[in-house]
Parts: structure tokens; C-alpha cells; sequence
């Protein structure tokens, strides 16, 4: 069986893994295992874990992933959104819209590393939260709040995917959440909400996250 390691944003993205991707893809003979980036590194006890400070701190934990022999691919499961200014390429992109940006931030990434086929950029447009509008009813029955999947739904509506869902501060999709959500907590209730949404409804909705998940199937059917 195929090892996958993917360095994640947090404590969600790795529920995330662990609970959605890894059971579809173990049918595709590999493992997939979530690394958290470091935010900062101590001389004892445990470092500190989560969110993307800077493009130095993610270089070094995918160089150090990269260095696992036994793993047949490193990829990353990395916010767009708020990407730190020194990531290779952030100050020089053409892009008219973010998905065209996210897709020339990834290849400069991986030109970066040099390490293609081992290594696999991806970047979630714009956020993690962005996912939830895969089906925002779903959402809403969750947050024990039915009549608010009209008001989640017509968000989504104004978007051609929930991709596209803006990456402003105010009206960026975590920012959209909890506007509506004050209780809302990421790490219960995002994994939770995508485990009733399923697995084919996210990739049907959203297109960029659909051609990471169809790379990956890729890998480990080689």
C-alpha cells in the first residue's frame, strides 16, 4: 500500500483527512497521513502547531516530508486565502480570478522543490469553509438551525461554485459562517458538517478540490 503524506492547515483539515479521504482512498491502495504544518519549533516539549505564517516555516516541513523515502507522493492542503506574501510566485501572479492565481501558486511551488512526481501542490480556494457551501442546508441542520439554509443557500446561488465565494475579510466563506453561526466551532462542526454532505456532493460542487482528489486516485492506482 501507497503512503501520502499531507501537510494540512490544522487541527479541521486533518479530521478531515482522516475521516473522508482516507476511507475513499485506502480503495485506491494507499494511505494517506496528515502532517500539521509547525508554526514554531522548541527546544523542549511539543511545538507549536497550526495556520500559515510564512512560506519558510511550510518549506521546511514539506523538505522534511519530502525526505520520507517510503512515502510515494507529499502534497499540501494549504488555505489560499491569506497565503503569507513570501510564498514563491505570490507578488508576480497574473491570474484574472483566484482559481487561475491558486493554479500558478501550485506550480510555482512545485518548480520550487523540484521534486515532481513526489510532490503535489494544492491550495484551497479560497478556505476550508468554502466546502460547507457544497450544501448549505446540510450546514444549517447542523448548526441546529434548519430555517438558515434559505439565507446559506442564496449566498451560494450568488457564486458559480462555492469556490468562488469571495476571499474578502468580511465576506470571505469562514467569515460568511459565522456571521450567521456565532457558535460555530471549526473543528466540530466542519468535519461534521462535510461527513453528511459526502464525499461526491463536495467534488461535484467544487471543481478545484475535485482535480486534487482525482491527482491522488491517480497516484495510487500507479
Amino acid at each position: 500500500m501507497h503512503r501520502v503524506l499531507i501537510l494540512v492547515e490544522g487541527q479541521t483539515e486533518e479530521r478531515f483527512v482522516k475521516s473522508i479521504l482516507q476511507p475513499h482512498l485506502s480503495a485506491f491502495d494507499f494511505h494517506v497521513e496528515p502532517k500539521i504544518v509547525t508554526t514554531k519549533r522548541v527546544k523542549s516539549g511539543p511545538d507549536f502547531r497550526g495556520g500559515v505564517t510564512s512560506f519558510g516555516k511550510v518549506e521546511y516541513d514539506i523538505r522534511l516530508l519530502l525526505r520520507d523515502t517510503n512515502a510515494a507522493l507529499i502534497t499540501t492542503m494549504l488555505d489560499y486565502y491569506g497565503l503569507p506574501n513570501d510564498f514563491p510566485a505570490q507578488r508576480q501572479l497574473r491570474g484574472n480570478n483566484s482559481h487561475d492565481k491558486a493554479k500558478e501558486l501550485e506550480i510555482a511551488l512545485e518548480n520550487h522543490f523540484q521534486a515532481a512526481p513526489r510532490f503535489l501542490a494544492y491550495l484551497m480556494v479560497h478556505e476550508f469553509e468554502a466546502l460547507l457551501f457544497s450544501a448549505p442546508n446540510v450546514l444549517a441542520q447542523v448548526m441546529n438551525d434548519p430555517s438558515a439554509g434559505t439565507h446559506l443557500q442564496r449566498i451560494r446561488a450568488s457564486f458559480p461554485t462555492p469556490e468562488h465565494i469571495n476571499d474578502d475579510p468580511v465576506t470571505k466563506p469562514s467569515a460568511r459562517v459565522l456571521s450567521r453561526f456565532p457558535g460555530y466551532q471549526k473543528v466540530l462542526h466542519g468535519p461534521n458538517t462535510l461527513n453528511r454532505i459526502g464525499l461526491a456532493t463536495i467534488r461535484r460542487e467544487c471543481g478545484h478540490f475535485n482535480e486534487w482528489v482525482a491527482k491522488l486516485e491517480h497516484v495510487g492506482s500507479t
